[in-house]
């Protein structure tokens, strides 16, 4: 195997597939990642509040059995592999997107395994702030929405950044997985090269790439975080 590594006939495939393959590859994995985490994000987040106002001692209570249906709902959909909620999930995407292969086709079982990590990461951060300051807005009369909108959620933005970033790194990875069931992006080079044809060094290139990728989102998630950071500011 890794005498033919980089043998003449190996590195002039590969060049040709960096020109005309990988950049297309790598287009469809930020989109699709990005995509994803959005959506994630936007479903994730009301449930993390509403796991941390819900609760007996939050600022707007649920009744029990309704918090305890939703706990068993975000534990259940972590709790499946990624690579098997993607073959559950497929009526379910071809039912949205019309098909159940495809790059497009990705973003919904991404969407699916990422949003109640998403919500538990918005959990933790939302518990992070100050039970001193949720009293303090409560005897000024604050309402509870206004207590999440002008609270909980400013004062957590740095924890939630940073908690997002893993999250868009974690979701860059289930992406990767989605090459196996026919998704696009550097998951489907490295899976179709790398397994199906032992073109190894391109699953090399893919998987470098991908690492890359995780590097920028991380340093970008960090830098957002850190700037976003009030104690930091007044240091």
């Amino acid at each position: 195997m890794f005498d033919k590594l980089f043998s003449p006939e190996t590195i002039e495939e590969t060049l040709r597939i960096l020109q005309t393959e990988i950049p297309l590859a790598c287009w469809e994995t930020v989109y699709v990642t990005i995509l994803a985490t959005a959506f994630a994000v936007i479903i994730g987040l009301p449930l993390g509040v509403l796991l941390v106002v819900g609760e007996k001692d939050g600022v707007r209570p649920l009744p029990k059995g309704v918090m305890h249906v939703l706990n068993v709902i975000i534990n259940l959909l972590r709790s499946v592999p990624f690579l098997i909620l993607m073959i559950m999930v497929f009526p379910l995407t071809r039912l949205i997107v019309g098909t159940a292969v495809g790059t497009v086709a990705s973003i919904v079982p991404l969407v699916i395994a990422a949003f109640p990590f998403v919500a538990r990461l918005v959990e933790g951060s939302l518990r992070e702030v100050n039970p001193n300051i949720i009293e303090m807005a409560q005897s000024m009369g604050a309402s509870p929405f206004q207590i999440i909108m002008k609270v909980l959620i400013p004062e957590s933005v740095p924890s939630l950044i940073s908690n997002f970033t893993i999250a868009i790194t974690t979701i860059l990875g289930y992406s990767a997985m989605s090459g196996i069931i026919g998704g696009g992006g550097l998951g489907k080079i490295a899976i179709n090269y790398g397994y199906y044809r032992y073109k190894y060094l391109v699953m090399l290139i893919a998987v470098v790439l991908l690492i890359v990728l995780v590097q920028i989102f991380q340093s970008v998630g960090t830098r957002l975080s850190v700037k976003s950071d009030k104690r930091l500011k007044g240091k």
